[in-house]
């Protein structure tokens, strides 16, 4: 069976052969045009080609299995490499910004515009095509050095779609401007993803909590409470690569021995397996409840009850991920 790193690992192999193909492509246009946009579309792509070895290379090391001194596995360097990628999708911006400026000053006299069109008109369909297939195995595998290589080859698809539109005017009107004024209305748009991109790494790196998954996760407890799951807090998701982990403190009654508290767990961690998949790892602590606990337990059949119940807490995002213990 083939595991969800190593099915991350495989595409980003043909996300990397692709991006060298169009370079290539790319290339061939911008010499039979001689056109800058074209030129800065294919110095875009080396972004590409480099971006795609370095996902491919953190993919591999995400994949490598946990050791004595990567308890937790290598997942980490996929935001890393993703941070990577999103500043040279930045940089990529940046410099198509730089050429189309210097080309507003001084047009270059281009040719055959027709074979260009063409071209990068065949790149910008397959690295669209990909770069989508890439988003939606990352999401579904938790691979965010996959989403960021499909982002980035999307975000190339954008500026040559820009590039296609300058070109087609200026075909047309043969008004030299316009290929550079449309590149660098596109540049700026890859800026921003090149942000978004190295906004999402950082917060990878430094843990920051996902609020819609913590979302999600919150309510299908919420749905699923057991009746001796008095309370939980201190709920905490952090992501390693394709893995979740999951910590949290579940109270149950005092008096369950330590099998029995086990079991609970056993089903805490069933339901958010079988909702979540397999790459989650649950770490649960147990704490028996308290006298105030009795006015917001719902265990109906309990004989050491030292008060009524009074309410329901209902879980949210905010009162979960405490590290109080609820009153009621």
């Amino acid at each position: 069976m083939i595991t969800t790193e190593k099915q991350n690992y495989n595409f980003q192999k043909i996300v990397a052969v692709t991006g060298v193909l169009l370079f290539i492509i790319k290339l061939g246009a911008w010499y039979l045009t001689n056109s800058v946009a074209i030129l800065t579309d294919a110095l875009e792509s080396t972004v590409n080609v480099t971006s795609a070895f370095i996902g491919l290379y953190s993919l591999y090391l995400s994949a490598k299995p946990k050791d004595s001194g990567h308890p937790y596995g290598h997942g980490k360097v996929e935001f890393i490499s993703a941070a990577i990628e999103g500043t040279l999708i930045a940089c990529a911006g940046l410099l198509i910004i730089y050429e189309a400026a210097i080309n507003l000053r001084n047009p270059r006299p281009v040719a055959r515009l027709d074979y260009g069109i063409l071209l990068i008109s065949a790149t910008a369909i397959v690295n669209y095509i990909v770069g989508h297939i890439a988003i939606k195995q990352g999401q579904k595998n938790n691979s965010l050095a996959l989403v960021a290589s499909g982002k980035h080859l999307q975000s190339d698809t954008y500026s040559t779609v820009g590039i296609i539109i300058g070109l087609i005017l200026l075909f047309l009107t043969n008004i030299a401007w316009l290929d550079s004024a449309v590149a660098l209305i596109f540049a700026v748009l890859i800026v921003y993803t090149g942000y978004r991109i190295i906004r999402d790494s950082l917060s990878g790196i430094m843990d920051e909590a996902d609020e819609a998954l913590l979302e999600k996760m919150v309510v299908l407890l919420e749905a699923n409470r057991g009746e001796n799951w008095v309370d939980l807090h201190n709920l905490r998701i952090i992501k390693y690569g394709t893995t979740l982990h999951l910590d949290c403190h579940l109270t149950v009654p005092w008096y369950l021995n330590v099998h029995e508290a086990h079991a609970e767990i056993d089903r805490l961690s069933t339901l958010v397996n079988a909702n979540f998949g397999g790459s989650i790892e649950l770490f649960v602590h147990t704490d028996g409840c308290l006298d105030f606990s009795c006015e917001i337990c719902q265990k109906e059949e309990c004989t050491v009850r030292k008060a009524a119940f009074k309410q329901k807490v209902c879980w949210t995002v905010e009162n979960i991920s405490s590290n109080l213990k609820h009153h009621a």
